[in-house]
């Protein structure tokens, strides 16, 4: 029966067809054919092939032939002001690096500066080209750079996929589709009095730029700052953790190739390594125009002062306690949210800025929230081609270790690991046990201060209020991120995502925010400014506000009245004139503008 109604309608089709007055529209049929011939004259002889990307190569870091596992993996080794590379994961050797000096520094800085005077000029069309053949590089050998990434973090391969490549991708996306609308300038609106001025906000480069960033992901916050500094025009200096310093001269180079594949100077791209105590030398350079910092909160108090010497100004993200929030009208939602959470603590064994720190559950969840838990963190499997990778290094393994043992003697229950793991394959790695904590309850250490590892910690809501579920989730002096879980129409989630005090809220998921490049930072403890998204290319420029004549050609300018041309002839008159200029201007009713604009006629 389809069948024949089909062959119905088609022999319908076909004779109205027939009956249509093609001829009528013939005349469409020329441009039409003129648009599209010259679309694909425009294509293959003006765009270079629709701005298609340049393959270029990179040569990749390699390991050691000889395979030496280290007794104590450390970067320090005695007698010597190289860094020590190892692979946290097994504690094999992986080679030196040399740190950065002063001198070497000024010279990164200086060789910037240079490669930026050209670079400031260039169109965005020549930085989008830049940014794609980047971006095809990373996803045609994203399963190198994954690896290169894990052999020097310790994630395994999927995590660092999510956390190195996909990340990355879309931040190259984004600014590839919208960084040129951000940094166009833009009109703003003007006034009564100043209805000839017309107002543009333009936004230039700043110069050289500087990044210090952690470790956690090396890919990553190596090329985040590297993609948004030099589309906004600037020069950039990363600082790359010494943790992670292995890998930092290939992401570099990576960033690098794409600007020689277009004839751009690759020194525009700097990166340096160094010890702490050299660092400073950095932060308080007087080449350096703005501070990106990713780290901890002791460290950032040294950086904020010492670019203070200089003036500079500094964006800090500097971690949280991020909470997850389920609320009771999530009940029958938890199969699909208990993924959630588990992906969101224990990825890259929770050294994730916005990782999941706390799981807060009202009382109508929290008791079917652990039921459910509690096997799937015991079935987590530590190693690279496991569950969960490696941690960094071992030394946050002691105040891990005591945060839980005190939550245990304040009466928490302890329902899985707690304490480091020591692997029967690599004794010399740095793994940490998948622990599940319940119970806990706000005046724990561990309830307010961040771990950064795999720990996963429950607390009990007293009430399923939303005053009852704020006043736990805004305890810590964190407010980096959160996340709240929900029946869309509960009017308890609409409040709790309303006024948690966090910078970046996801609704019934997990970081999603991170993902679409939205402006990402946080507030209190968790540092200040906002990278990703227009605010954060925007925060890269000077911002400078332009206010010219709208009708110069005409003669329409501003001449100051004699009423107040210096010198002053009558205080009180001028006064007087003055006063009508501001009636006319902001008086509240049409009666007192008009009032104004009479003493202002008879005071000219």
């Amino acid at each position: 029966m389809a069948v024949e109604d089909l062959e119905e309608w088609v022999d319908d089709f076909s004779a109205l067809m027939q009956k249509f007055p093609a001829k009528d529209f013939s005349f469409i049929a020329y441009p039409f054919v003129l648009i599209v011939v010259g679309g694909l004259v425009l294509y293959f002889t003006h765009t270079d092939y629709w701005d298609r990307p340049k393959r270029y190569t990179v040569p990749a870091p390699k390991k050691p032939e000889e395979t030496r596992i280290l007794k104590e993996p450390t970067v320090k080794v005695s007698g010597s002001t190289a860094i020590q590379c190892y692979m946290p994961a097994t504690g094999q050797f992986l080679g030196f690096v040399n740190p950065s000096t002063p001198d070497g520094i000024d010279r990164a800085i200086s060789q910037a500066a240079a490669a930026q005077e050209k670079w400031a000029k260039s169109s965005f069309n020549e930085r989008r080209k830049v940014l794609r053949t980047m971006m095809q590089y990373i996803l045609e050998n994203q399963e190198h750079i994954c690896l290169i990434s894990s052999l020097d973090s310790g994630k395994t391969m999927v995590d660092a996929q999510l956390g190195e490549i996909m990340v990355t991708v879309e931040k190259l996306q984004w600014t590839i589709k919208h960084g040129e609308k951000a940094l166009r300038p833009s009109k703003r609106p003007t006034n009564l009095l100043m209805a000839y001025k017309k107002n543009t906000v333009h936004y230039e480069p700043l110069g050289v730029v500087a990044a210090l960033v952690s470790w956690n992901y090396p890919f990553h916050n190596l090329m985040g700052p590297i993609i948004s500094s030099i589309f906004s025009g600037n020069g950039i200096v990363v600082k790359v953790s010494e943790q992670t310093c292995w890998s930092a001269a290939y992401y570099t180079s990576i960033a690098r190739g794409a600007l020689v594949a277009h004839g751009h100077d690759p020194l525009l791209v700097q990166s340096v390594v160094c010890w702490p105590q050299t660092a400073g030398h950095l932060t308080s350079h007087p080449g350096i125009s703005h501070l990106t910092f990713i780290g901890s909160r002791p460290v950032c108090h040294q950086v904020a002062a010492s670019a203070a010497k200089s003036l500079t100004p500094v964006l800090a993200e500097l971690g949280g306690k991020d909470a997850a929030i389920i609320l009771d009208s999530a009940k029958s939602d938890l199969n699909r949210i208990v993924n959630i959470l588990m992906r969101g603590t224990f990825q890259a064994s929770g050294q994730n800025c916005i990782g999941i720190e706390r799981i807060l559950a009202t009382p109508g969840v929290y008791d079917k929230l652990v039921e459910m838990l509690e096997p799937r963190v015991k079935a987590l499997r530590l190693g690279l081609d496991k569950d969960v990778g490696a941690m960094v290094s071992d030394g946050s393994f002691s105040r891990l270790e005591k945060l839980v043992e005190d939550a245990v003697a304040k009466g928490a229950r302890l329902l899985a690991g707690g304490k480091r793991y020591v692997h029967p394959e690599h004794p010399r790695g740095f793994y940490f046990s998948p622990t599940l904590l319940v119970d806990v309850t706000p005046d724990m250490g561990i309830a307010n201060e961040e771990c950064f590892g795999p720990i996963m910690t429950i607390l009990r809501a007293p009430t399923s209020s939303a005053a009852s579920v704020l006043a736990v989730a805004n305890a810590p002096d964190f407010g980096l991120g959160a996340s709240v879980y929900g029946r869309d129409s509960d009017p308890v989630l609409r409040q709790v995502v309303r006024d948690v005090r966090a910078g970046n809220v996801s609704v019934n998921d997990f970081a999603v925010y991170y993902a679409v490049q939205m402006p990402f930072g946080g507030v209190g403890g968790s540092g200040y400014g906002r990278f990703a998204g227009e605010e954060g290319l925007r925060g890269l420029c000077n911002i400078k506000s332009v206010c010219e004549d709208r009708w110069g050609c005409l003669g329409v300018r501003t001449s100051i009245p004699p009423a107040v041309q210096y010198p002053v002839k009558s205080q009180e008159r001028g006064w007087r004139f003055t006063s009508g200029v501001v009636g006319v201007g902001y008086a509240l009713t049409v009666k007192e503008k008009i009032g104004a604009l009479i003493q202002l006629a008879k005071n000219s």
